[in-house]
């Protein structure tokens, strides 16, 4: 059986997008100018790749999907959403219960939805 290992993003600008995931992950990127990736614990990787990178074919555009960080507690979910929020990061959904509890959505900077949420457990 296969395991997904690695979502990609598609950026305008992968050195300035890998910056803004710098600072909320707090972990370093490594690549090249028209890739850039996170690497994490368990092998799961997080890429951003330019989309005017030589031989970059996708079909399609809009931002039809979420990255999700899944957090242990409505705490963490307030903290995380005062402190992107403190740093600039653009909020698209302020705290709101959903069916699966406390959450919110941030954008990076090609809007890309990024929500933080508790597991449903």
């Amino acid at each position: 059986m296969m395991t997904p290992n690695l979502i990609i993003l598609y950026v305008s600008d992968p050195l300035e997008s890998a910056r803004f995931y710098e600072k909320i992950l707090g972990k370093p990127a490594k690549g090249f100018p028209t890739y850039q990736c996170f690497e994490f614990d368990g092998g799961f990787i997080l890429g951003l790749w330019s989309t005017s990178a030589r031989n970059f074919v996708s079909g399609g555009n809009g931002h039809r999907s979420e990255l999700a960080f899944q957090v242990k507690s409505d705490d963490i979910v307030r903290h995380l959403y005062s402190t992107w929020k403190a740093d600039g990061v653009e909020i698209e959904q302020d705290l709101a219960e959903a069916v699966f509890g406390l959450t919110f959505v941030a954008l990076d900077p090609d809007g890309h939805r990024i929500r933080v949420n508790l597991p449903d457990d």
